[in-house]
């Protein structure tokens, strides 16, 4: 008498790996697995930039991201799949092995950018500072305040209050401390221009700044903003307290220039101030 017939076992001996229908069925599996995966990147990559403006958000590479995590996706569970079956189970460590090579490869090589990407999708998500922002950070030039004009995966552009653009690499606006100066709205902002001689550049900027902390104004920079060939132009910022007295800064810095022997150059004009 032959024994009892066991859907279950030959249903169960039909999808083990080592057959033809089991591994069918486990390569439909991955695939689904796969395209689960690559979809909920997409989404997770959506969400992120969902925050920022369209025209402040690099499309090129978002769409360059999400296209190499689909890729990655694949290669890694078409070659989980690949261990898994017996007759691929060499190629699949090889697959993984090449994968694994490759990926200490291109991380090597591409270690800022991909810092930066990386920086660039947790400052989307968790936003230490937005667009409209201002803020003061540390550059080569020194201390430099700006506003956040605009944020990319890669970079943060700031607008100085000069006119010119700080460009900062995101690894670095994630990691440094950032000073965020909207708190101090209650605050008077103004910029002093100024022009001296160029043997006096270094003098007048001391003094500048030395006027700045005599009448306690906060978030203190002098920086040059124009040059010509015997004169330069200064541009002093600083913040000052509304319960300050009033009072025009301009003339009590040309006072105080003044009193240091360092003149005005002909034709240049008085010190001048601007609100900001």
């Amino acid at each position: 008498m032959s024994p009892p017939f066991s859907l279950q076992a030959d249903v169960g001996s039909w999808l083990r790996p080592n057959t033809f229908v089991g591994a069918i069925a486990y390569f439909v599996l991955f695939c689904a697995l796969a395209a689960l995966l690559s979809r909920a990147l997409r989404l997770a990559i959506q969400a992120a930039v969902s925050h920022a403006p369209a025209e402040h958000v690099d499309r090129t590479a978002t769409n360059f991201l999400r296209q190499l995590g689909v890729l990655l996706i694949w290669v890694f569970v078409l070659a989980l799949y690949a261990h898994l079956i017996p007759d691929l189970r060499a190629l699949g460590t090889a697959m993984l092995a090449g994968a694994s090579v490759a990926s200490i490869v291109l991380g090597l090589a591409a270690q800022t950018t991909l810092g930066n990407l990386v920086a660039g999708i947790s400052i989307l998500i968790y936003r230490p500072f937005r667009l409209g922002d201002l803020l003061q950070i540390s550059a080569p030039t020194g201390t430099e305040i700006g506003t956040v004009e605009a944020l990319s995966l890669g970079y943060t552009i700031l607008g100085t209050q000069d006119g010119r653009r700080v460009i900062v690499p995101n690894s670095l606006a994630i990691s440094q401390v950032a000073v965020n100066l909207n708190a101090l709205a209650h605050e008077r902002a103004s910029l002093v221009s100024f022009w001296v001689a160029r043997a006096d550049v270094v003098r007048a900027r001391t003094v500048a700044l030395g006027f700045a902390q005599a009448i306690r104004a906060q978030q203190v920079a002098c920086f040059v903003t124009k040059t010509e060939t015997t004169a330069v132009q200064l541009s002093l910022s600083m913040r000052l307290k509304d319960r300050e007295p009033p009072g025009s800064l301009a003339e009590r810095l040309a006072e105080a220039l003044g009193s240091e022997g360092i003149p005005m150059p002909q034709g240049k004009g008085a010190p001048t101030e601007q609100a900001q």
